[in-house]
């Protein structure tokens, strides 16, 4: 039984999150400025130490035979005085895809950010396209909620996403 472990993203991560991020088909759905860069990447990193609203985080694997960096997991905006966050996950190592690790690993990371944050909401976008990260959304507890009409202008294209989210009360009491 794979065992998942969370912990702070840090410097030594750079490398993998250029790697996954420059991966068309792990950023098919993200809206980075490609090619990402390890200088750029260095810079973001050094600009978001400290940054009281986020938590930037990656995910491992760990059992007797392998300890694997193998995903970013985290919150953007939070907001202490709405009690709310946006909710972010990549899935960077292909052969660890479809084994239920990013479930674990966020159903981990949340409610370890509800309890810590004292959140009420967490909420997150995803393309309509995206019908694989809705999956993993919903096993979770996510709820859709909406959509979002031509969102965001990516690349020259307009794209509609869904807006999901996810309550204390339901996830950590149901």
């Amino acid at each position: 039984m794979d065992r998942i472990k969370l912990r702070y993203f840090n410097k030594s991560d750079i490398d993998l999150k250029v790697k996954w991020i420059n991966d068309p088909e792990i950023n098919e759905y993200l809206h980075y400025d490609i090619p990402l860069c390890k200088d750029r990447t260095l810079n973001w990193y050094n600009k978001i130490i400290g940054n009281q609203t986020r938590e930037d985080f990656v995910y491992e694997v760990a059992d007797e035979t392998v300890n694997k960096t193998i995903g970013l997991i985290g919150l953007l905006n939070i907001d202490n005085k709405n009690a709310k966050a946006e909710f972010y996950i990549v899935n960077g190592e292909k052969e660890y895809w479809g084994k239920g690790l990013a479930q674990k690993a966020s159903k981990e990371f949340l409610t370890k950010m509800f309890l810590k944050h004292r959140l009420n909401k967490i909420y997150l976008y995803t393309e309509v396209n995206n019908k694989g990260a809705q999956k993993l959304f919903e096993k979770i507890g996510f709820v859709k909620e909406g959509l979002l009409k031509e969102d965001l202008i990516f690349m020259g294209e307009k794209v509609d996403r869904y807006t999901y989210s996810i309550f204390r009360k339901d996830f950590l009491d149901g």
